[in-house]
């Protein structure tokens, strides 16, 4: 199936590394131009290289920018739009946020978190709506967790902080629809990143375990029974934000390999 994603422009958020390294490259696989940030200049430097050696595609770029920071936005939105001469298809990715409970967890968490998860899918819709309505297929895709619609055992802030991210694409996939922009949310479940992979490590040391038992664990609650690769979540995502998938609109998609036990 041809997507319809070439000479496209996408920018994908946090796109050095996890998942959106992987749908960073999945898009540049389907011949769209990239624009990918992250905060480690190192990091944004071997990615934007890894992704033309493998799709062969030239079209990568990269933007050094702490999401945290509403100038930096702006700047990352601008550079786009003048390296790549507009912008049609927004991915809001982050990073993850801190483990905890309520009484561990500080106010100080909070902030950090609302800015991070929130604020910044906020601030980068902002910035990009001026070109996105000039695009003939615009779209938006959020990336929130599974977490959103399923509370996650000491993860409070993204069981609070991701519903709100859901809020914000169902009311935009209302009020930008009418002017050809299409907002969609994707939700993770477990998935063999980086990140995950420190996590699981950690929390076997506190076990008396090792990684394997963890992995082991996570995946008996998955009906699929096991854990989903990162080009799994790519493949998803690159088809919700191409033209192909021009009749998808406020969808709110999980792709947890049936681990979310809700009707809806």
């Amino acid at each position: 199936m041809d997507l319809g994603l070439k000479n496209k422009v996408a920018l994908v958020t946090a796109g050095s590394t996890g998942l959106g390294l992987a749908t960073a490259l999945e898009l540049a696989r389907e011949g769209a131009k990239v624009m990918i940030c992250g905060r480690t200049l190192s990091s944004l430097t071997q990615a934007a290289v890894h992704i033309t050696q493998i799709t062969g595609n030239s079209s990568v770029a990269y933007c050094q920018t702490d999401l945290s920071d509403n100038q930096q936005i702006e700047a990352l939105i601008t550079q786009t739009v003048v390296y790549f001469g507009g912008l049609d298809i927004l991915i809001t990715n982050t990073g993850g946020l801190p483990s905890g409970n309520f009484l561990t967890l500080t106010t100080d968490d909070w902030e950090k978190g609302i800015n991070l998860i929130l604020m910044s899918a906020t601030r980068l819709i902002y910035a990009g709506l001026p070109y996105l309505k000039q695009s003939q297929v615009g779209s938006i895709l959020t990336v929130t967790s599974v977490a959103a619609k399923q509370p996650i055992p000491g993860l409070l802030l993204s069981n609070v902080l991701r519903p709100a991210v859901l809020g914000l694409t169902k009311c935009l996939s209302q009020e930008l629809g009418a002017q050809n922009i299409r907002v969609n949310s994707i939700l993770p479940g477990w998935t063999a990143t980086e990140h995950l992979q420190e996590i699981l490590h950690i929390k076997a040391e506190r076990n008396q375990t090792n990684y394997e038992t963890e992995v082991g664990k996570i995946a008996q609650t998955i009906p699929l029974g096991r854990l989903a690769q990162p080009e799994e979540f790519a493949k998803t995502a690159t088809f919700l934000v191409s033209p192909a998938a021009s009749y998808i609109n406020g969808a709110m998609l999980q792709v947890d390999g049936g681990n979310y036990q809700g009707l809806i």
